[in-house]
C-alpha cells in the first residue's frame, strides 16, 4: 500500500465550531445555486446532531479554512432521511444503509477534496458494515460521475422524486454496492482502484463509527484504524 500526504485534512466534526464550519460551506456551495436554501444552511439541524448521523469536515492545511463537507446517516437507529419521501425497494431497505447528504466542496478548493469525501464515505461505510450506500442527486455531471463510482438507479431509469428535506426539490435516487465495491473495482480495472484501496491517505481520518449503537446491531468493526486492511 502506498502512502499520500493531502494538503488538507479530512475528519468528523468533534466541536461545534467545527459544525459551524461544515454548514458555511454548505450554505456557500448550495447557495450558489439555490440561493433561498443559503439562510437555512447556515445552521445545523436535528439530523447533524441525531445519533447514526456523522458529519465531515475539510480543513486546508496552509490556512485552516474548511474548504468541504458531507454528512453520512446509518440505518442503525431508524429509517433514513429519504425515506420521509419515498419507499425504497425492498432488497435495499431491509439491509444496513447508509444516506450521503450535504456534500460540499467550495469554489477553489484542493481538486482532491470531493474525491476524498466519497473515499471517506467508503470507508466509514465499510467501518459500519452499511452494505449500501444511497443519495439523491439533481444534476446530470454528478449522476454520470456517481455511476462512473459505481451507484446506479434505485427506482426507474431516469425517474425522480421530490425530496422533503432537500425543499422538495426532484432528486434521482442512486444506491452504491460498498459491499461488492472491492471486488467490482479490481475486476473493472477501475482507474480509481489505486486511490480508493491501495493508497494511505493519512490526513484522512474516519475515526469512531459511532457513539452508541443499538446492542443488537453492533458491527463487528466499529472502530477504523491505519493501516487499513479491506475486506475481500
Amino acid at each position: 500500500m502506498s502512502v499520500c500526504t493531502l494538503g488538507f485534512t479530512l475528519g468528523r466534526a468533534a466541536s461545534r465550531e467545527d459544525l459551524l464550519a461544515a454548514c458555511a460551506v454548505r450554505a456557500d456551495s448550495y447557495g450558489r445555486h439555490l440561493p433561498e436554501l443559503r439562510q437555512r444552511l447556515c445552521e445545523p439541524d436535528a439530523l447533524d446532531l441525531a445519533d447514526g448521523t456523522a458529519v465531515f469536515l475539510c480543513r486546508d492545511k496552509a490556512t485552516g479554512a474548511a474548504i468541504g463537507t458531507m454528512r453520512i446517516q446509518t440505518s442503525y437507529f431508524g429509517a433514513l432521511r429519504m425515506e420521509d419521501s419515498l419507499a425504497l425497494p425492498d432488497w435495499l431497505a431491509v439491509e444496513p444503509r447508509a444516506e450521503i447528504t450535504r456534500l460540499a466542496v467550495r469554489v477553489g478548493a484542493d481538486p482532491l477534496t470531493k474525491l476524498c469525501l466519497m473515499k471517506a464515505s467508503y470507508l466509514y461505510c465499510m467501518s459500519m458494515r452499511a452494505n449500501w450506500m444511497v443519495i439523491g442527486a439533481r444534476n446530470e455531471a454528478l449522476i454520470r460521475n456517481y455511476r462512473r463510482l459505481g451507484f446506479r438507479d434505485v427506482l426507474a431509469p431516469g425517474e425522480q422524486v421530490p425530496l422533503a428535506h432537500t425543499g422538495g426539490l426532484l432528486h434521482r435516487i442512486m444506491a452504491f454496492d460498498v459491499a461488492a465495491a472491492k471486488a467490482a473495482w479490481s475486476k473493472a480495472r477501475h482507474p480509481l482502484y489505486g486511490f480508493m484501496i491501495d493508497t494511505q491517505h493519512t490526513d484522512l481520518h474516519i475515526g469512531p463509527a459511532v457513539p452508541v449503537l443499538p446492542s443488537s446491531q453492533v458491527p463487528t468493526a466499529a472502530v477504523l484504524t491505519w493501516p487499513l486492511v479491506m475486506p475481500a
